[in-house]
């Protein structure tokens, strides 16, 4: 057996024991926009001892939220307790896992403000695609995650930017500002479902164990992928 199959097999062997040691609990989905502390939620997931989507797996069905089509994305969800970042951190995703999985929990994570998430996403971006510079539209169709000129399409189908423009300001923030007045428009009559919550305030990791009914660990949010803004 090569070491590719047996890496396969002990991934299939780990879906497979994480969706029956999740199966019947109850679900929670942080659905900020991404570069709003969804890497740290996620490790806070972690320390409350719960199962945590493998990121990989979800961002390869991306194109699939593209189309709205929530079928894999559905049984995706089957294999862990908890999620964030894409496709969860879009619009659409959270009313299709909220009719699936009744009684979930969601969580909205927000930054200070739109001013200061574009700066922190668009720092991210720089120096992950653009190094010392934002990158322009040619050179993020070169870049590949998966495939070739993927995180360039991503980007168009989420931001709905200008095609010569992919880091339009006006229409990131737009998109921010409209993802979470919607999310927080949908769930208006049901607040024991929905925590709007910015990690980087004092006592967010104390309100986010309550609102779960985790034990609180007596500690601030473990902030992870931290990014200078």
């Amino acid at each position: 057996m090569t070491n590719k199959v047996q890496k396969r097999a002990r991934q299939l062997i780990g879906l497979a024991y994480d969706t029956l040691r999740t199966a019947g609990k109850q679900k929670a989905f942080c659905i900020g926009c991404n570069k709003t502390g969804t890497t740290s939620m996620a490790a806070a997931f972690r320390e409350l001892g719960m199962v945590v989507g493998r990121q990989r797996m979800a961002e390869k069905l991306f194109f699939d939220w593209g189309k709205r089509d929530f079928h894999r994305i559905l049984l995706y969800c089957q294999t862990a307790q908890a999620f964030q970042d894409i496709p969860f951190s879009l619009p659409f995703t959270y009313q299709a896992v909220d009719r699936k999985f009744t009684g979930s929990k969601f969580i909205l994570t927000l930054r200070d403000n739109p001013e200061q998430w574009y700066s922190s996403l668009t720092r991210f971006h720089t120096i992950l695609f653009g190094h010392d510079h934002l990158p322009s539209a040619d050179e993020l169709k070169e870049v590949t995650y998966i495939q070739k000129g993927d995180v360039y399409a991503a980007h168009q189908l989420i931001y709905n930017t200008p095609p010569d423009d992919p880091y339009n300001k006006e229409s990131m923030i737009a998109h921010y500002n409209t993802h979470n007045s919607t999310v927080i428009e949908y769930f208006r009559h049901r607040p024991e479902d929905l925590l709007v919550l910015n990690v980087a305030e004092p006592g967010a990791y104390e309100r986010l164990c309550k609102f779960l009914g985790k034990p609180f660990p007596g500690k601030e949010f473990p902030w992870e992928n931290k990014t200078a803004t």
